[in-house]
C-alpha cells in the first residue's frame, strides 16, 4: 500500500493556512500544521484527526532558520509544501511608513518562504513527485496607495516563485502560485491595523461577497490535485466585485 501523501501547511493556525489544511486533510493528505501559535494548531490537528483525518501541529516560526532547518529533518520525502505564513503591517505612505513594519513583511513574506522552501526541497525531490505552493497576492503585481511595503514584499515572494520554477525545471517539484484579491478572514484587516476593528471593517465595507478562506483555499487545493504534469504556473483569484487593486464595486 502506498504511503499517505505529506503536505507541510505553514502559517496554519487560521484564515487560509487553517483552511487549506482542511481541504488537504479531506483530499486525502496527512496534513503538519505550522505557525507560532501552537494552541491554534493543536486545536486545529485534533479537530481533523477527531473527523478521521491525519493531522500534525508543529509550533514554527518561519524567520528562524535553525527551527526550520531543524524542522526539516523529520522529513525524507514530501509531497507538498504551502508556504502561506506572511502578512500586512500598516497602512501608511511611503514618506512615514514605519521600516520595522517594512522589515518585518520582508521577513515573514519572502525570507520565511525562502527559508522553508530551502529547507524542505530535498525531501519534495526525494517524493519524485513534489509540488511547492507559494501563497502570494494581487499585490504582487499592482501597487496601491498605503500598500508600499506588503506589495514590495509580495513582488519579492512571486520573484521567488517565478525564479524557482526556472532554476529546478527538469526535477519532479511543480511550482505553483497563487495570488488572491480582497480575502475576508477573521485576522488580516484586524493584524493588519494592529487590532482596529473598525478600520479593518472599512476595508471590506459595501463589498458583496469578498474572497472566503475556503474559496482560495479550494483553489490551492484544485491546483495541487491536477495531474503531476500539469503546472498551475500562477493563478490570480478575486472576487466579482473587485476589478483590480484600486477598482472595487461598493454598495454604499
Amino acid at each position: 500500500m502506498a504511503a499517505t501523501p505529506i503536505a507541510v501547511i505553514t502559517g496554519a493556525s487560521s484564515g487560509i493556512g487553517a483552511a487549506t489544511a482542511r481541504q488537504l486533510a479531506a483530499a486525502g493528505y496527512r496534513v503538519v500544521l505550522t505557525a507560532r501559535r501552537k494552541d491554534r494548531i493543536e486545536a486545529l490537528a485534533a479537530e481533523l484527526t477527531e473527523a478521521g483525518h491525519q493531522a500534525t501541529a508543529y509550533a514554527l516560526d518561519v524567520t528562524d532558520r535553525v527551527a526550520v532547518d531543524e524542522f526539516a529533518t523529520a522529513f525524507r520525502s514530501l509531497a507538498v509544501l504551502v508556504n502561506n505564513a506572511g502578512g500586512a503591517l500598516g497602512a501608511d505612505p511611503v514618506a512615514t511608513g514605519d521600516p520595522a513594519d517594512w522589515r518585518q513583511m520582508y521577513e515573514t513574506n519572502v525570507i520565511g518562504t525562502l527559508n522553508v522552501t530551502q529547507a524542505l526541497l530535498p525531501a519534495l525531490t526525494e517524493s519524485g513527485d513534489g509540488t511547492v505552493v507559494i501563497l502570494s497576492s494581487t499585490a504582487a503585481f499592482s501597487s496601491y496607495e498605503g500598500g508600499g511595503g506588503y506589495v514590495a514584499a509580495k513582488h519579492g515572494e512571486h520573484v521567488l516563485a517565478e525564479t524557482l520554477r526556472l532554476e529546478i525545471v527538469g526535477t519532479p517539484v511543480r511550482v505553483i502560485e497563487v495570488a488572491p484579491g480582497m480575502v475576508k478572514t477573521e485576522e488580516f484587516a484586524t493584524t493588519r491595523f494592529r487590532g482596529d476593528t473598525e478600520k479593518a471593517a472599512k476595508v471590506y465595507a459595501g463589498v458583496d461577497a469578498p474572497l472566503t478562506a475556503d474559496d482560495v483555499a479550494d483553489t490551492i487545493t484544485w491546483a495541487i490535485t491536477r495531474p503531476s504534469h500539469v503546472n498551475i504556473d500562477l493563478l490570480v483569484v478575486r472576487p466579482r466585485a473587485q476589478a483590480s487593486n484600486s477598482k472595487v464595486h461598493r454598495t454604499l
